[in-house]
């Protein structure tokens, strides 16, 4: 079993108290919480990869989500799973069922100093992000969100995105980056037509201000598309907006995903007063942070 190498932040504690951390073998460098009672069904765990074999686990996921369900072209070493050169740099968040330790929920965290050391993020590769550069020593870049499709559920998607908060609260982290993907095949429609009607949709009214809109490398040609479909937003994308999250640019066209990639931003402070209870196992470090909209 091969250890990963030392996180570059400290690992958020959270896992709840049903799971039993027995199952695993500890790091020695990490503070983990003491064994628990056996868990009970139907719950679910939350934790931060430590080994090489769960961070796995999560790539078959992955690519059981994004290559078999919707048809990615992924390459990588290891057939049967989604593999590519920036995991070895991420934080791995992984939710299971605690019943069957199955993971049916994933997230990766690319932190700050991580990023340098794999020269730039996944965002980089698909956008200039040259306006974002003073935002780079405090922001973090989330990706390759999944959840396996018989768990999609709210519970799953706000249990990663407590234990997120937690770890942007431990370690002094305010904003999150990532690309927020639209199937070019969505509810019917081909050819990136709902890609351009659901960009329309969000670019005017969750647009973020100018000193910080990037460019796409490879642009989804939204101005040759029919953009005037009335299409919801996947639902990821969706809580993002709920959650204050901004929209920073038009769509870059990813060919391997097949998908339009929207580049988002949320930062904590912009977090609105609503959904704070969402958040309420961050530490005080984040919860003094967060204000409404607009209160910064």
């Amino acid at each position: 079993m091969k250890e990963l190498p030392n996180p570059t932040f400290a690992l958020s504690p959270v896992a709840p108290r049903h799971f039993s951390w027995r199952l695993l073998q500890p790091r020695m460098d990490v503070a983990l919480p003491a064994a628990a009672a056996k868990p009970e069904p139907g719950k679910i765990a939350v934790s931060w990869a430590r080994h090489q074999d769960e961070v796995r686990q999560a790539q078959r996921l992955r690519y059981r989500v994004f290559a078999l369900e919707m048809g990615a072209i992924l390459g990588g070493s290891v057939p049967g799973h989604d593999i590519d050169l920036f995991d070895d740099y991420c934080e791995h968040l992984l939710v299971r069922d605690a019943d069957s330790f199955e993971v049916i929920g994933t997230y990766r965290v690319l932190t700050p100093a991580q990023s340098k050391r794999a020269g730039g993020t996944y965002s980089d590769t698909e956008f200039d992000l040259t306006r974002l550069r003073d935002l780079r020593p405090r922001m973090v870049e989330l990706g390759r969100s999944c959840v396996h499709q018989d768990h999609r559920h709210g519970g799953v998607i706000l249990a990663l995105w407590g234990a997120l908060a937690e770890f942007m609260g431990r370690n002094r982290l305010d904003t999150m980056i990532g690309c927020a993907s639209i199937p070019m095949c969505y509810h019917g429609t081909a050819t990136g037509q709902a890609a351009a009607s659901i960009w329309r949709q969000v670019g005017q009214g969750h647009l973020a201000s100018a000193e910080h809109h990037v460019t796409p490398r490879l642009a989804l040609p939204v101005d040759q598309l029919d953009g005037s479909l009335d299409i919801d937003p996947p639902a990821l994308i969706k809580g993002y907006l709920r959650l204050g999250a901004k929209v920073l640019g038009p769509p870059a066209w990813d060919p391997d995903f097949n998908s339009a990639d929207l580049p988002m931003m949320m930062r904590i402070a912009d977090l609105p007063a609503r959904y704070q209870k969402h958040f309420s196992n961050a530490p005080s470090a984040l919860r003094a942070s967060v204000r409404p909209a607009g209160g910064r």
